[in-house]
């Protein structure tokens, strides 16, 4: 037999054969399974080791902290501290850092920042090549103060550059429970400032002989304190850092709106003269002329005029006559009625009209139920004069003097203007009043008007209403405007009824007392309280009641100015001296009447703000000047009577004895912080 020829289907068989292959997958497969399991092993060592960093570095944050405050935040114990804890806690080989930082965990806080670091071989994975080491850290922050937010501030000073807020002189600023906050420079050269936190955002803090007492004393700048001076914060209360200060009444939706209002008037209704048909004249006396002569009572000095419709040119009724007008008449006057001394007149329920001028003559006259209009000429009330419920319109000037007495009963009372002088008074009932050029009041003289809407305009001199010489003018509720400043002298009295804004287009002056009913006062000028001197409570002889014991509840006697419930939104300033005792109260819920809740006093003026020369005030609620300057001086108190009071304005400054205080935490809503531990985790 010959040779066997090889299998031709041998070449596709081993070509086909994968046994080897699955072999050699299988054992780099076995490899990297290897790899990943001693990775994985080493991995959860430096897991492991995380833990026990985090633990170390907790205790060594927080005992760093504590030897930092012991030290007298002497931040050169730090380090060492928080080594000597991670060794041990069996760290000999960790690297570890220690520093105190700024704002942590919010605003205004400190804390201790403790990083561990240790190195974790590479163990079982080195069998498959990894060598070496690697880093495993953990940090943790221990914070310095328990309350880790500012206090809200109470008294804020706006001005960029320069020194926004100054004492000295004995001056003093207690608010312990809110922040003194400049964003520029804090200058204490008074006796003190005590406040929740003492802040310069941008600037520096001065402070001289004086006292500063805060729990925390943040700035920007630096910070100058004499050696010898101990009574400031602890340097750990102490922070040397940037702060944002704003306006926290900036944009305020309700102030915004309620400034549209600054410079509105409601003109007074238009008056005219009355309708008067030229009749005969009459002439009512002892030689009586024929017109009249049926209505005399014989020979007597008594008449009576019956009820009926007279057209008349002139009426003379003279001295020393008794004369009625029967009710249901209606007469009119043309050319004037003049009435003698000592007579006594009587107009039933009639409708009067009168040009020409009226004289009541030195007895008045006696007035029912009905309408008097007096038109052109000179008018002129003596003695004593009442009339009933109907409107009273007088197209020319109203001058009470010599001790006249007028009653106007209940309805819409209508003048030209309006001049009371010489012990006289007149008291209107409810109804409005509309004067068309203004009211002046002196000489121990009185306006009381009930209740319903004023409208006054301006004088000569553009004053709308003009108190002096002990004038009284009380008025009861209802809607308010003055187009002209009111300016009242010393001894004088003025009470404003309650509506829910006052619009005066001018200054509003004091010299005397005020009180202010519950409301908004828009104010086109400015707001000053002058003298002082006269207090309330009052007791009024013409209306036989007591004004300024109470408002709304509250005591404010022994003040000259006072008002509860009450919002004063100006163009101009605030300036009080002169010894001057006001108590001012913003509304603290809600919105009472038209004040606006927490507001006191709103202006964008960049005119000067004073309160010198002795001035006690107790305001609560916010002062808003931000563009103003205020000065505090001569001994002058800004309290809060232990209720909440915001002082915002450019700059403050307080000298000559002045005090400024509040006793609250924020009158903005914003809150404060809490307080507990000295020294936490920030977790």
């Amino acid at each position: 037999m010959g040779t066997p020829l090889p299998n031709p289907a041998w070449p596709t068989r081993l070509a086909s054969d994968r046994r080897g292959t699955v072999a050699v997958i299988g054992a780099l497969a076995l490899t990297t399974l290897l790899g990943i399991g001693a990775l994985t092993v080493d991995l959860g060592r430096g897991y492991s080791q995380r833990i026990v960093n985090q633990r170390t570095a907790d205790a060594a944050a927080i005992g760093a902290a504590l030897a930092y405050r012991a030290a007298a935040s002497n931040e050169a114990v730090l380090q060492p501290t928080a080594q000597d804890l991670a060794i041990a806690n069996g760290l000999a080989d960790a690297t570890v850092t220690a520093t105190v930082v700024q704002d942590v965990p919010a605003s205004g806080s400190r804390a201790v920042k403790v990083t561990i670091s240790t190195p974790v071989p590479i163990a079982v994975a080195s069998a498959i090549g990894f060598r070496g080491s690697y880093a495993v850290s953990a940090t943790a922050y221990a914070t310095l103060a328990a309350a880790p937010s500012m206090a809200p501030p109470c008294i804020v000073a706006l001005a960029t550059s320069g020194v926004g807020i100054a004492t000295s002189g004995g001056a003093t600023i207690d608010v312990p429970d809110c922040t003194v906050a400049a964003i520029a420079d804090i200058n204490n050269q008074g006796t003190r400032i005590a406040a929740k936190n003492i802040v310069s955002g941008s600037g520096n803090i001065i402070n001289n002989w004086g006292t500063l007492s805060a729990t925390l004393l943040r700035y920007a700048g630096s910070f100058s304190n004499p050696s010898w001076n101990s009574a400031v914060p602890a340097s750990d209360k102490i922070v040397n850092a940037s702060t944002a200060i704003v306006d926290p009444l900036a944009g305020n939706a309700n102030i915004v709106a309620a400034r549209e209002s600054i410079g509105s008037s409601v003109a007074p209704n238009g008056i005219g003269n009355p309708t008067t048909p030229t009749g005969a004249d009459w002439t009512i006396g002892w030689s009586p002329s024929a017109n009249v002569a049926a209505f005399r009572r014989g020979n007597s000095a008594n008449y009576v005029v019956p009820a009926g419709t007279y057209t008349i040119g002139r009426m003379t009724i003279e001295g020393g006559l008794n004369v009625r007008f029967e009710s249901g008449s209606k007469i009119t006057i043309a050319n004037g009625l003049s009435i003698g001394g000592g007579s006594t007149v009587v107009f039933g329920d009639v409708d009067l009209k009168v040009n020409g001028g009226f004289d009541s003559g030195s007895s008045g006259i006696t007035f029912g139920k009905g309408s008097l209009a007096i038109g052109s000429g000179t008018v002129a009330f003596s003695g004593t004069s009442s009339f009933g419920d109907g409107p009273v319109t007088i197209n020319s000037a109203l001058v009470l003097g010599g001790g006249a007495k007028l009653t106007l009963g209940a309805g819409a009372h209508a003048f030209g203007s309006l001049r009371i002088d010489g012990g006289s008074w007149l008291k209107l009932g409810a109804g409005d009043l509309d004067v068309r050029s203004g009211i002046a009041i002196g000489g121990d003289s009185t306006l009381a008007a009930g209740a319903g809407a004023f409208r006054l305009g301006p004088d000569g001199s553009g004053r709308a209403i003009t108190l002096s010489g002990s004038a009284v003018l009380l008025m009861g509720d209802g809607s308010f405007s003055a187009n002209g400043a009111i300016v009242t002298e010393g001894g004088s009295r003025l009470v404003f009824g309650r509506t829910r804004n006052h619009l005066i287009n001018g200054d509003l002056a004091i010299a005397g007392s005020v009180l202010f009913a519950p409301g908004r006062y828009t104010i086109a000028g400015s707001l000053t309280n002058g003298t002082g001197g006269t207090t309330w409570p009052y007791s009024s002889p013409v209306t036989g009641q007591s004004y300024g014991t109470t408002i709304d509840g509250v005591d404010v006697t022994g003040f000259d100015l006072a008002g509860v419930n009450v919002s004063f939104i100006l163009s101009g300033t605030v300036n009080l001296a002169g010894g001057a005792k006001s108590k001012l109260l913003a509304a603290s819920t809600g919105t009472e009447g038209g004040a606006i809740t927490d507001l006191l006093i709103d202006s964008l003026t960049t005119g000067a703000t004073n309160w010198a020369a002795g001035a006690q005030n107790i305001f609560t609620g916010a002062v808003h000047l931000p563009a103003s300057d205020i000065t505090l001086s001569g001994g002058s108190t800004t309290l809060s009577n232990g209720q909440c009071f915001m002082m915002i304005a450019r700059t403050i400054n307080a000298s000559g004895g002045a005090a400024a205080g509040s006793a609250c935490t924020s009158i903005t809503g914003s809150g404060g912080s809490s307080s507990g531990g000295d020294i936490g985790l920030v977790r």
